[in-house]
């Protein structure tokens, strides 16, 4: 029997916090996404592949692995931008997505290309524009 992805996602974010931020696959590119459920409104956490934007923010696409529609933590985003990521170097960090449009996107996608060639597979297996998210450190705790 295959694996959910829920349980593939359980096993990454264990694998993360035992060992400090470093899963094998990845290294120490993921952060984990503690984010809101749109309609249920309960917590979540979701492991992404991140490339570092400057000391303050985290870029994330949204690929799902090529998949034909985006995922569940990218709607929770849209409807609660204020979350909270646990990133390996910074731990646990209060964060505001941000969902980036035209030019800055497209030059976004081309870092994790360029980061990861997986990507670029991923682009190719769907016909929808991957969304990238950017996370904004926040000084507020709201």
């Amino acid at each position: 029997m295959a694996s959910s992805p829920s349980s593939w996602n359980d096993q990454v974010i264990a694998e993360f916090r035992a060992n400090n931020g470093t899963v094998q696959r990845f290294g120490r590119d993921l952060v984990l996404i503690h984010h809101i459920g749109a309609k249920s409104g309960e917590q979540r956490i979701a492991p992404a592949r991140a490339v570092r934007d400057g000391a303050d923010a985290w870029l994330v696409a949204a690929s799902k692995a090529g998949a034909p529609d985006n995922p569940a933590w990218y709607h929770n985003l849209v409807a609660h931008p204020d979350v909270q990521i646990e990133t390996p170097d910074d731990g646990m960090v209060p964060v505001r997505a941000e969902v980036l449009q035209g030019g800055e996107r497209d030059e976004a996608w081309e870092r994790f290309k360029e980061a990861a060639p997986g990507f670029r597979d991923y682009e190719q297996k769907t016909t929808r524009t991957i969304p990238v998210v950017r996370f904004h450190r926040r000084t507020d705790e709201a």
